[in-house]
C-alpha cells in the first residue's frame, strides 16, 4: 500500500546541472532499493510535464510508513544531502487519483540498430541499411534521466511515462527503480 510519501526536492546548485543531480539521485535510490530488496516503494514526479518535457525538481517516494522509514534509515543519500531538501514522512491525501510511472524503451538510433544487425547476421553496411530504413528511427518525446548501467558501466537514458491509472492497484509491486510493475501511486 502506498499510503505515505516523502518528497525529495533538488536544490539549485551552480556546480552541477539539474540533470546531473537527478541522475545521481536516481542511481543512489536504485542501489538502496536493491540493497533493501524492496518491491514496495514506488516513485512519481509531481512536476512531470511533456511540454516542455521535464521530470521537474521533486522526486516523490511512495510506500508504507515502515517501508519508507527502512529506506531512509540507510545512508543512501550520503553525498546528496547538500543538494536536496527532504520533507517529513506524510500521509497521502485520501481519495487522491492514482498514476502509473513506468519505463518506456524505444528503438531510437538507426545506426545502433544497423550495427547490431550487422553483428548478428554478418551483413554489410549496405544490407543493414536496406533492412533497417531511416524511417525506423523515432524521436522520443518523454522526459528521461541519464544513468549508467551498474553491470556494464554503459550510459543509458531511462525514459519515463507518468500516466493516469485506470484503476487503483495497491497490492502490486515496483521494480528496483521504484517504477511500476503493476502498482499505482497517488498523484497529487
Amino acid at each position: 500500500m502506498t499510503t505515505h510519501y516523502i518528497d525529495i526536492t533538488l536544490l539549485v546548485d551552480p556546480e552541477f546541472s539539474h540533470a546531473h543531480l537527478l541522475g545521481a539521485l536516481m542511481a543512489k535510490l536504485h542501489r538502496a532499493l536493491v540493497e533493501l530488496g524492496s518491491s514496495s516503494i514506488g516513485i512519481s514526479f509531481p512536476q512531470y510535464r511533456l511540454r516542455p518535457r521535464s521530470l521537474g525538481s521533486t522526486l516523490r517516494l511512495h510506500g508504507t510508513p515502515d517501508a519508507l522509514q527502512d529506506l531512509m534509515a540507510l545512508t543512501w543519500l550520503q553525498g546528496m544531502r547538500d543538494h536536496v531538501r527532504l520533507t517529513d514522512l506524510a500521509a497521502a491525501p485520501p481519495g487522491a487519483p492514482h498514476c502509473v510511472v513506468r519505463r518506456r524503451q524505444f528503438k531510437t538510433s538507426v545506426e545502433r540498430l544497423r550495427r547490431r544487425r550487422m553483428r548478428r547476421k554478418g551483413e554489410t553496411t549496405e544490407q543493414a541499411a536496406v533492412a533497417i530504413p531511416d524511417s525506423v528511427e523515432r524521436q522520443v518525446d518523454l522526459p528521461f534521466v541519464r544513468l549508467s548501467s551498474v553491470s556494464t558501466g554503459q550510459p543509458f537514458c531511462l525514459f519515463l511515462a507518468q500516466e493516469p491509472a485506470h484503476e487503483v492497484r495497491e497490492g502490486m509491486s515496483f521494480n528496483a527503480y521504484g517504477l511500476s510493475q503493476g502498482g499505482t501511486v497517488p498523484w497529487f
